[in-house]
This record gives C-alpha cells, structure tokens and sequence, in this order.
C-alpha cells in the first residue's frame, strides 16, 4: 500500500518538472536586468516634470526590485536549493506580489493620467505633488496590506527542518489572512482592469472625433489609433489575466489541501506558475512602454543611445592611431 502511494506521488511529480519553471524565469533575468538597467539610469537623468515621469520612475523601481527577487525565486526550485533558501524566497515572495500590484496600480495611474491629459487638457487639478502622494500611498498601502502581513504571520523559523511550500511556515490565521489577502488583489487587478479599458477607449474615441471634426480624412491615422489602444490593452490583458484566472484556484487548494503531490494540485499549480511567469513577463515589456508613452524617456534614451556610439567610435579611433606606429615597425 505505502508502495503504490508512494510511485503514485512520483507519478504526479513527474507531470509537473521542478526545472522547468526556473529555466523559464533564468531565460528571462538578463534580458530583464538590461532592460530595467538602461530604464533606470535613463529615469535618473530626466527630471520629474510631469505626473507621467513621476508614475514611470516609480514603475522603474517596482520592476527592479522584482527583477532583483527573481534569482531566489529561481535558486528556490532547484532540487539542490537549501532550507535557508527556501526560507528566504517565502520571505520575499510576499515583498515581489506586493511589489507587482504596485505595478499594476501605477499602469492604472498612467491610464488616468493619459485620460485627463486627453479629455480635459487645461485641468491643473493634478500637479506633481498629488502624482507623488498617491505613488508614495500605492507603495506603502499595497506593502502594508498583503506583503507584511505574510512575513508576520509566521511560524518561529527555528522550529522548521524543512518545507516544501511556503503555506507550512504560516499560523493557522496566517493561512486564511493569506486567502484574503489574494482575494482582495485579484478584485484590486479587476477593478484596475476596468479603469484602463474604459480610460483607453475614452481616448481613442476623443482622437478619432477630433480627427473627424478638424474635418481630416486620414483613416491610416486613426487605425494606428485603435491599434495602439489594442496593443496596450492586449498586452496588459495578455500578461496579467491569464494568471489572475488561476491564482484564486491554487490559493484556494493551496489552503485547503492536505496533500501538496495529488494529480489536480500539482496541475494547477503548474497552470499557475506558467501564467505568474507570462505576468512577470510584463517587467520587460515596461520599458518598451516607456518608449512608446514618454517622449522625455524616448529623447534621453536616443541621447544616450547616440553618445555611446559617439564613445565606441572615438575609443576605436585611437586603438586604431596607437596601432598604427606598431605596424609601421
């Protein structure tokens, strides 16, 4: 009997490989690491002129904090990862979904922002120091509501030997303030959603009326309009949905379940780590979005992109003039 239970289990764990997950994410780190490194030092040197580079540098620095998490997460799966290890991706796992939904919150505050500038384009009822407020409220209510209260409510690290998932080191209260706390985030992600679809269409409608009434017939405009508003909105939808679908199915069996091998947890778990990857996916195309949105971040960025190759030039300009006496010779 324990035979058969125990092939069962590794019948079940072979559906879902350890390695594949963290492959996926260890593909992922460096283009996200250079990305979020040319979007934070091009941030750094443009000045806060505008509620949009306020809610872009903070998006900046949510994207580097989760890129920076994401070599524990993937150190976490390998089967040679520690105990201490394992420790430590609980802890800022908590830290890296309460730093997503920050970013999440601010793709909506860009949404917002784009929709007053847009449809009431004299209001000066939002200035910097409100941009900043609300960023500055995002970081710390989103921390204080999901990420401390699952670093708190914990067992004592000391009597733990070992963990398989991150549910064995919290209290019994732990356990249903976590449920609550994912709960409480997918509805935030779905209002969030509701915000940006209907600022986005409000926009594209608003462009395209002003077209029609400036009496322009430039179609190709305005369907380089609806296909921006598309892409936006399918790359938010595409990245986020897909996991916030599944998230509530795995917390609720996550919770609930006394057996972290059987068939159906460990499929939706797979279900789930291959939707949160889609979902993080989304720090590397943050800065594209930069690109697309900001022309103070485009311009600085050209800049930059101009000097470097201005610098590699003149650098090979003179290895070039200091090799030249020596082929002389």
């Amino acid at each position: 009997m324990n035979q058969t239970s125990h092939n069962d289990s590794d019948l079940n764990r072979s559906i879902y490989n350890p390695n594949f997950v963290p492959a996926l994410y260890f593909l992922m780190f460096p283009i996200a690491l250079l990305l979020n490194g040319v979007a934070a030092w091009v941030s750094l040197h443009i000045k806060s002129t505008s509620n949009f580079v306020v809610y872009l540098k903070n998006l900046v620095a949510a994207d580097i904090i989760m890129t920076l998490i994401i070599p524990i997460k993937i150190a976490r799966d390998l089967p040679v990862a520690s105990h201490t290890i394992h420790i430590l991706s609980c802890y800022l796992s908590a830290i890296f979904y309460s730093t997503q939904y920050t970013c999440i919150t601010l793709l909506g505050f860009i949404s917002l922002d784009r929709f007053f500038k847009v449809m009431m384009p004299h209001n000066k009822l939002f200035g910097l120091t409100f941009s900043k407020l609300i960023s500055g409220s995002a970081w710390a209510i989103l921390f204080g509501s999901s990420a401390l209260p699952n670093i708190i409510f914990n067992k004592s690290v000391t009597n733990i030997t070992k963990i398989k998932t991150c549910m064995e080191l919290k209290v019994p209260v732990g356990l249903i303030i976590h449920e609550k706390i994912v709960i409480s985030l997918n509805v935030l992600f779905w209002c969030i959603s509701a915000v940006i679809i209907v600022c986005y269409i409000c926009i594209a409608n608003k462009v395209i009326q002003s077209f029609r009434k400036s009496g322009s017939s430039n179609n190709q405009g305005q369907q380089k309009i609806k296909l921006r508003v598309f892409l936006v909105l399918v790359v938010f939808f595409g990245s986020f949905g897909p996991y916030h679908i599944f998230r509530i199915i795995y917390t609720s069996h996550q919770v609930n379940s006394s057996s972290y091998t059987s068939c159906s947890f460990l499929s939706i778990k797979l279900a789930k780590d291959l939707s949160h990857w889609f979902a993080c996916t989304n720090i590397c195309m943050d800065p594209l979005l930069y690109v697309f949105l900001c022309r103070e971040f485009k311009e600085k960025l050209m800049s930059m992109m101009k000097n470097v190759v201005v610098s590699f030039k003149v650098a090979s300009v003179h290895k070039a003039a200091g090799t030249l006496p020596q082929s002389g010779v």
